[in-house]
């Protein structure tokens, strides 16, 4: 397979799993360039990694080089430079959200489904090793019928991290919770277990934190089986816990903790899968391996090589968006922008 040529736009904390995912399929793709407007970023990147940097971010997209554009930056940023990669000829991985707004994120899918070219979000979580198992188990239906399920994400941040310029605002990120942290485990479950409707939820913000946008949501929904389901998402749990899918089915049960996974049957039998490490869930928000990331940029090159679509697609991604926003309408008293 030709090596392919890479272009990071955005240096900010998220870009470290993807930098060492790179470096790890140097035999796959080249880094052509990791752009920043921010010069103080670029040059401490360029201390820890061996590739070109920039603050010329449309000379990064348009080398000629450059055969993919993975976007880093903020989400507010996403729709401008996905849709001057695509205008490009580039192919583009988009950290996740697709955007701050759902009209937003629609035209991004809609933009990338019409160039041609392909694209895709990153919500690794589908590759983690225990999530493959899982979702091995629902399809062979070694379960049985699902019953009921919840997904718990009790995470923490700090104050200072919501004093970040932008953080947690509707103009920067798009929302709170729900789209910057708990996306990932939501993603997760709604591409294991579809979800028919919402039914109720509460969408607020608590007192540990000052910030514009929601740091506590819990929700009520049915699944496409029109079994029952639950959500808690929160940054406000310290120190911070492991996100948790807890899946009952007619056979047994199913108890997802972070990167650990456990089936149990009721003729006795049990299977364990092993944490691969931390999930970032408290005040260190990269503390966790970036294996996952590098099984889903791999894919992201494979497709590219193979012209299909990789494994989390735009429309992917959207859905989950979607339901993202089904949740914070649901709350009659919540009135943020979705």
């Amino acid at each position: 397979m030709k090596k392919l040529g890479l272009a990071i736009i955005g240096l900010g904390p998220a870009v470290l799993p993807h930098a060492r995912s790179l470096v790890d399929l140097k035999d796959k793709v080249d880094v052509i360039w990791a752009a920043s407007r921010t010069k103080e970023r670029a040059a401490e990147f360029a201390q820890a990694f061996p590739f070109p940097v920039t603050s010329n971010i449309n000379a990064a997209i348009s080398d000629p080089a450059v055969d993919i554009v993975l976007v880093l930056t903020p989400a507010n940023a996403h729709l401008e430079i996905a849709e001057k990669s695509f205008a490009a000829g580039k192919h583009v991985l988009l950290e996740k959200p697709l955007d701050i707004t759902l009209q937003r994120a629609e035209r991004i899918v809609s933009s990338g489904r019409a160039s041609g070219l392909t694209f895709g979000v990153v919500l690794q979580h589908r590759f983690r090793a225990a999530s493959l198992r899982l979702r091995k188990a629902l399809e062979d239906n070694s379960l049985g019928d699902i019953q009921a399920a919840s997904l718990r994400v009790p995470w923490w941040r700090p104050q200072s991290y919501y004093d970040e310029s932008g953080r947690g605002t509707f103009a920067r990120d798009g929302g709170g919770v729900l789209l910057s942290q708990a996306i990932h485990s939501l993603d997760l479950f709604r591409s294991l277990l579809p979800v028919r409707n919402v039914v109720a939820s509460q969408v607020r913000t608590t007192s540990l934190h000052r910030m514009e946008s929601e740091d506590h949501v819990t929700a009520l929904m049915t699944l496409a089986s029109g079994a029952p389901a639950s959500l808690l998402a929160t940054t406000a749990a310290f120190p911070g816990f492991p996100e948790t899918l807890e899946i009952t089915g007619s056979s047994g049960s199913a108890h997802l903790s972070g990167g650990a996974l456990k089936l149990s049957w009721l003729d006795g039998r049990e299977e364990v899968v092993e944490a691969e490490g931390k999930t970032g869930s408290g005040a260190n928000i990269m503390d966790f391996p970036h294996d996952a990331h590098r099984a889903l940029i791999a894919d992201f090159l494979a497709a590219v090589a193979e012209k299909r679509d990789p494994v989390v697609t735009g429309e992917e991604a959207l859905a989950t968006q979607r339901l993202i926003a089904d949740i914070i309408r649901a709350d009659p008293a919540n009135t943020q922008p979705v």
